[in-house]
């Protein structure tokens, strides 16, 4: 039976790093690179005040629901109280009469459009800066998503639509991609990605999910498109400083190298060694379409994941700003 190399073997003895360049007690990463300067280039994009909201809907009844990493599940919520509560003596009396709708909801914190925190992901016993990975026993104590949603994620936006650039809906399941593709496909679009761009890419992945509606399709040995791992592409992003990876896919990369076999490399050499964040399940389709229609694939890119203390991640409303 074939097995995938350990991820130290896999990434080579000597793997592009950022650890300690922000200093020891480092947790955001190169979310660091986003400051009041590259806010404004951020704002400096705006043309029309076009607003486009990222996040999917949480809790959707109609089929195919809500797509979620294989294991997890979408959210679970539930009316406390309703106008039936008053239907006997049960419902809460206020003065005047008042009465008021009240629910709960079960969550996977990574359920639905949501931002990793930089431990999510690690191997070799090391999460992102080098923290010790058994700081994640029964809480995120180092590298949680919490540094992230206090700061808060502002910059230039640009949106790289692999699935047009190659005249299609969407990519195949597995299909890949390299950075060399990214800059190809960025040229097509009249646009150069930039140092300290958020790079949003549109693989059509949700798009499929909802017209489709054949969650089976999807989930039968779990292969998403995405960028594809090699040492180069690695250097690429560090290079180029990119503080914020953004996809349209439940897990942001080919979830297996077609070649090793390895699953979560980007997690490993983007997240865990250069520090980069990763947002994942992001609609992009309104976004993509506007984009094309005028040609403008840049924009003001704001988030902020909800603040949760030690979370290994948290869900997120992006909102795109042209």
């Amino acid at each position: 039976m074939f097995e995938a190399p350990e991820m130290k073997q896999f990434l080579g003895d000597n793997p592009p790093m950022n650890w300690g360049k922000w200093g020891p007690d480092d947790e955001l990463g190169s979310l660091n690179y986003l400051d009041a300067k590259e806010a404004l280039r951020g704002v400096s994009q705006v043309r029309t005040g076009d607003v486009f909201t990222l996040q999917i809907q949480m809790g959707r009844a109609e089929a195919p629901g809500d797509p979620a990493f294989p294991g997890r599940h979408s959210i679970d919520r539930e009316n406390v109280l309703d106008e039936s509560s008053w239907d006997g003596d049960g419902g809460p009396y206020f003065g005047g009469g008042a009465r008021y709708a009240d629910d709960s909801a079960h969550i996977f914190l990574q359920g639905s459009t949501q931002y990793d925190s930089l431990g999510h992901v690690w191997y070799d016993g090391q999460l992102w800066n080098g923290y010790d990975a058994r700081s994640t026993i029964g809480a995120m104590e180092k590298a949680s998503v919490l540094p992230i949603a206090e700061k808060g994620v502002v910059g230039r936006g640009v949106l790289i639509d692999m699935a047009r650039y190659r005249g299609k809906n969407w990519l195949d399941k597995g299909e890949t991609f390299t950075h060399e593709d990214l800059e190809a496909a960025a040229a097509a679009q009249g646009l150069e990605i930039e140092s300290h761009d958020i790079l949003l890419i549109r693989t059509g992945w949700l798009k499929a999910w909802y017209e489709l509606n054949d969650p089976s399709f999807f989930y039968d040995e779990f292969n998403e498109p995405g960028l594809t791992y090699s040492r180069e592409l690695v250097e690429w992003f560090q290079s180029k400083e990119i503080p914020n990876l953004v996809t349209d896919t439940i897990g942001n990369e080919v979830f297996k190298e077609p070649d090793s076999g390895v699953s979560m490399s980007l997690h490993c050499s983007l997240m865990r060694n250069l520090g980069i964040a990763f947002t994942e399940i992001t609609w992009l389709e309104d976004l993509a379409d506007a984009c094309a229609a005028d040609g403008r694939w840049s924009f003001l890119y704001t988030a902020a994941p909800l603040k949760v203390v030690n979370g290994t991640g948290a869900p997120v409303n992006p909102i795109a700003i042209r």
